[in-house]
């Protein structure tokens, strides 16, 4: 299985890449500057240098093609400001989504986060994250060629990963190790029966792939 990874650089991302070459899939990451492409082949992961945010539907498209999957996982950052919310977590987003339509990838995963919401009110970068956030699941969500699954994660944190999740519609807030998350998408991606869900993501009792399965067909 062949999954090209948007935002290939980030903390997500690389544990997601070293999940899937351990299992032994193929892997690539697009990422924006050439000297993250080490940390990528570390992680066994193929580096593909391209700008999202000033890439074309076509280019995005190219480096789609042939793959299994696509997963979305890039973000502008804490430290960024509103427009690169909007240039970013929205906007980068609503392309990968087009290119996975043009390069006839039909699996795709995006990494959003709890309390997006299109309608969200308020001015704080945060609100406009959360507003950028919404409105590119919402695109998602009405793209028929795709077999979209939305993924929003509690708050992330550094702990070492317990393997041990609530996979849910709505689980209320909490909080969830990157490692974790990183290895709910690594089963989503393989678990096209989850196409059409927007689930949320915190620690809780089941194991992994016991929370994927449980929520797939529904």
């Amino acid at each position: 299985m062949r999954t090209v990874i948007a935002g290939g650089h980030g903390q997500i991302a690389l544990r997601l890449e070293r999940l899937l070459a351990a299992r032994g899939d193929e892997v690539a990451g697009i990422i924006r500057k050439a000297e993250q492409a080490d940390d990528l082949r570390e992680a066994g992961a193929e580096p593909v240098v391209l700008d999202l945010e000033s890439a074309s539907v076509d280019e995005v498209a190219e480096r789609l093609r042939g793959a299994d999957a696509a997963v979305f996982a890039a973000g502008a950052g804490p430290g960024s400001g509103a427009t690169r919310k909007d240039t970013v977590d929205k906007a980068a987003a609503v392309l990968f989504a087009d290119a996975a339509v043009k390069a006839g990838v039909r699996r795709f995963v995006i990494v959003s986060s709890m309390g997006a919401d299109p309608r969200h009110q308020g001015d704080e970068i945060f609100d406009v994250y959360l507003r950028a956030k919404g409105e590119a699941d919402a695109y998602v969500r009405g793209l028929d060629a795709l077999d979209w699954t939305i993924l929003r994660p509690g708050q992330l944190t550094d702990d070492a990963g317990t393997g041990l999740v609530r996979l849910e519609a709505h689980t209320g807030r909490g909080p969830i190790p990157r490692d974790d998350v990183a290895a709910v998408l690594a089963e989503l991606v393989d678990t096209p029966a989850t196409a059409g869900l927007t689930l949320e993501l915190i620690s809780g009792p089941a194991p992994v792939s016991v929370a994927v399965k449980s929520v797939a067909g529904n």
